[in-house]
């Protein structure tokens, strides 16, 4: 659904944020994209979405090339960006101004995501506050239909029973046919979300692994004691104990801890990469 190959994109000359980046998403599937702060997540998102165009290689969604942003693609295309410009108009107005662009937009669909995050449907756009407008940017977002959907730091200005909700929707909505794709660094808000994980650093990706494989090659565990006997692959430890990330030895089964996992990657990259190949 999604392929990129070899990109190379720099904002500033010789100074390359990707460098031969390939990544391929397909559908059924949500993504989790996690990177430092500039790692370039927002970047990668608008590529795909067609807002930036590659110095180098190929973006291509659905079969088309994003940076020429066809008409046919672009309705299967939704991006929910991080920094956003609402017109100063009611919900209803909005609706009918921008629905249009989607075929198969809900509108009975994006009502109902508004009464669950409580939004209520007759106030202006830019009399809400910056949470408020983000729930309608994402109800907006999830009647759209569209075959693929990029949210950039979606759960920002939500609060936590808002996450919750955000989480309890997103996941409703994934489908055969389409593609999810949530960038973030508040790791812990995918937690029981996605079902891949993507990471970015170094310009390259770097990781890319569903979350069952996950689960099967590592094990998280918090231990009283660190022992050097043990496979451990990552700690971090606190006044609790030590969370650590060791390999899956035993084939036990346990809960992913997303914070833990990504710092493991970035830490000790070269030993878990060997793990998954």
């Amino acid at each position: 659904m999604i392929h990129i190959q070899s990109l190379k994109f720099s904002y500033r000359q010789n100074r390359p944020l990707f460098e031969d980046l390939n990544l391929h998403l397909e559908a059924g599937h949500i993504y989790g994209l996690l990177g430092k702060n500039g790692a370039g997540k927002s970047t990668l998102l608008k590529q795909i979405a067609g807002l930036l165009f590659p110095d180098g290689g190929t973006c291509k969604v659905l079969n088309y090339t994003s940076a020429q942003r066809q008409p046919a693609l672009l309705r299967e295309v939704f991006l929910v960006p991080e920094e956003f410009f609402l017109p100063k108009v009611s919900i209803h107005t909005y609706v009918k101004s921008y629905a249009p662009f989607y075929p198969r937009f809900d509108e009975q669909a994006f009502y109902s995501y508004l009464k669950e995050f409580a939004i209520p449907q007759d106030q202006q756009l830019t009399n809400m506050s910056y949470g408020q407008k983000k729930k309608v940017i994402i109800s907006f977002a999830l009647a759209t239909n569209t075959k693929v959907l990029i949210m950039d730091e979606p759960t920002n200005g939500l609060d936590i029973p808002s996450k919750s909700q955000f989480r309890k929707v997103i996941a409703a909505a994934v489908t055969d046919d389409k593609c999810i794709v949530i960038s973030t660094h508040q790791v812990r808000d995918l937690d029981n979300l996605i079902d891949s994980i993507v990471i970015i650093d170094d310009h390259k990706i770097i990781f890319n692994q569903s979350v069952g494989s996950v689960t099967d090659k590592l094990s998280f565990k918090l231990l009283t004691q660190l022992d050097d006997r043990l496979p451990v692959l990552y700690a971090d430890s606190n006044l609790r104990g030590h969370a650590v990330v060791m390999k899956n030895v035993n084939m036990e089964q346990s809960r992913i801890d997303m914070e833990l996992l990504f710092n493991a990657i970035l830490s000790n990259r070269q030993s878990i990469q060997e793990l998954f190949n």
